[in-house]
């Protein structure tokens, strides 16, 4: 008898110690967690068997998580996978620190290689490795503004950052204060994105992250002058606002355009309510017509983590074409797939795959994708100090410092 429960207490203690787990790590919380929590259903319905733990850590925009990510990373215990944006975010922490898995032959095994653009692929790839496996794509090149405002304001859309500088004079003229709406630090940091990208075009962008392009160039030092010109159209108290708040302004009649993510669509139309072409209208940022400027959500497979097939058979699901349909039309991204179902997806969303599958795709800065977290950390200060100053030489000359020292073209 007495043997009989010790050897019951060792098979339980056994199966315990042996039963299929996953660690998923990620900052998806508020109103992003509903889509991650489809994402797990649809994992478990799959894999059964598989018990699975949502560690999320909330806050800050993903600087908690990466906060808590780096501690057990360094501390040799990694989550068997995490998110990180694609490109250098990842690659230019983790991969060069040789803590990740090279995923090609899984690229190879599930088709990827043809199931995502080739521009993709290039932006997940260094050193002949892949490293990640992006669940959506955001667009960062989107301007917004209020069709019915224009209407009345008598303006059109501009096409150009020089085009948009006169709106700016004319819209002066009208008596609004602040025709471009802007909020908090990151969010002038991706304004600026736009206008390099608008004035320096995909290939003078594309040469600024490899070190072809330096950012003390005449063609770079003029495109900060530009985004001078464009910040004195912006409103005053930008520094105290959100991004929604921004957004709120273009909703309300206080701005007229506002360049922003389009997470701000799913903004619009589920906590504002408002139609898509009426209550709301986008378009590119000034001139970057038929450039798809991306961010893209993805997970990797550390070195050492615990839980390796199941968090490969997690890798799996998200890239593909069940799981990305799946998760993005909740949060309100595109698939990174070619051929995802956009019959699932919101009218902006369409519209978005649509450009997905046929514009030039480049990276953000501002969203990790080109430029690794060394320096994106440290370029909010020199916005800091180029909206206070406009110094453009100065600007250029410490942006270029943050470059050498980050190891940008070696």
């Amino acid at each position: 008898m007495y043997r009989a429960v010790l050897l019951a207490a060792g098979l339980s203690a056994f199966s315990s110690a042996t039963a299929a787990k996953l660690e998923i790590f990620s900052w998806w919380s508020g109103d992003e967690a509903p889509a991650l929590r489809a994402l797990l259903r649809l994992y478990q319905q799959k894999y059964p068997d598989v018990s699975v733990n949502n560690a999320t850590v909330s806050g800050g925009a993903g600087t908690n998580a990466k906060a808590v990510l780096k501690t057990r990373m360094l501390g040799g215990t990694p989550p068997d996978s995490f998110q990180a944006h694609a490109g250098q975010e990842l690659i230019g922490t983790w991969v060069v620190a040789n803590r990740m898995e090279d995923l090609s032959s899984l690229f190879k095994s599930e088709g990827w290689t043809k199931a995502f653009p080739a521009d993709v692929v290039k932006l997940i790839s260094s050193k002949g490795g892949i490293w990640s496996v992006p669940v959506n794509v955001h667009r960062s090149n989107v301007m917004w503004y209020n069709p019915a405002k224009l209407r009345a304001w008598g303006v059109t859309v501009p096409k150009t950052w020089p085009e948009f500088l006169t709106t700016c004079t004319a819209l002066k003229a009208k008596g609004v204060a602040a025709p471009l709406v802007v909020g908090e630090n990151w969010t002038q940091q991706h304004l600026w994105e736009n206008v390099m990208v608008g004035t320096l075009g995909a290939d003078g962008w594309n040469n600024l992250w490899s070190g072809k392009l330096k950012f003390t160039d005449p063609k770079v030092v003029g495109a900060f002058t530009t985004f001078g010109k464009v910040m004195d159209c912006t409103n005053k108290d930008a520094s105290g606002l959100s991004w929604q708040q921004a957004s709120d302004r273009i909703v309300d009649g206080a701005g007229a355009f506002n360049i922003m993510g389009d997470w701000a669509a799913g903004y619009f139309s589920n906590t504002r309510y408002l139609l898509p072409n009426t209550g709301f209208g986008w378009t590119t940022a000034p001139g970057t017509e038929g450039l798809f400027v991306m961010l893209a959500d993805s997970f990797g497979l550390p070195k050492g983590a615990k839980h390796r097939t199941e968090a490969v058979d997690w890798l799996k699901l998200l890239g593909s074409r069940q799981g990305q349909d799946t998760f993005n039309p909740l949060k309100g991204s595109i698939a990174a797939r070619l051929d995802s179902d956009i019959r699932r997806y919101s009218t902006y969303s369409r519209s978005a795959a649509t450009d997905w599958k046929k514009d030039k795709i480049i990276g953000s800065m501002t969203h990790g994708a080109v430029a690794p977290e060394s320096f994106t950390s440290a370029f909010g200060a020199v916005i800091d100090q180029f909206v206070a100053n406009k110094n453009a030489q100065s600007a250029a000359a410490a942006a270029q410092q943050l470059a050498d020292k980050a190891g940008l073209g070696k």
